[in-house]
């Protein structure tokens, strides 16, 4: 817990705030936490990313025999994605074009710009098998778990 205390200044030579700088270390230790926590799991939490890029809302769930994890990617095409495993990094990535307007755009909060989400698997899934599609802005990749990590039910036999 003492990672979540906030750090001791120096009186004597007031620095200049770096929001950035400050926000990058706060980023680090949540990861860390992050990691910490969900590390006893066989996942690792996923990574933020660099100020250039930003990462899409995903719900991750465990069935029996696969993963499913589901991003929100809502005016994404299917070609403006990529999917690609390296070793047990699962990364999603794309870019989300700004629309050409003719007016005056007075407002805009939509986020535009290249995404990222990276998170690592467990070491007990079938790479090889990976599957996703995309249907109404919900982009699903179904992750199967491989056959020795699956649940088996084991019958208790009498004496």
């Amino acid at each position: 817990m003492s990672q979540l205390l906030p750090e001791r200044r120096s009186r004597v030579s007031p620095q200049r705030w770096e929001s950035m700088n400050e926000l990058e270390q706060v980023t680090e230790r949540m990861r860390r936490m992050l990691d910490e926590t969900f590390g006893s799991f066989g996942w690792s939490a996923p990574r933020l990313t660099d100020g250039t890029t930003w990462s899409p809302m995903v719900d991750i769930e465990e069935q029996d025999d696969v993963y499913v994890l589901e991003a929100e990617l809502p005016g994404v095409k299917r070609q403006d994605l990529n999917i690609e495993i390296v070793g047990n990094e699962l990364a999603i990535t794309g870019e989300i074009k700004e629309q050409e307007r003719k007016g005056v755009l007075r407002k805009q909060t939509r986020r535009t710009g290249r995404f990222e989400y990276r998170i690592g698997l467990p070491a007990q899934v079938d790479a090889d098998k990976v599957d996703a599609s995309l249907d109404n802005g919900v982009l699903t990749v179904r992750v199967p778990k491989a056959e020795r990590a699956q649940r088996h039910k084991v019958e208790i036999k009498a004496k």
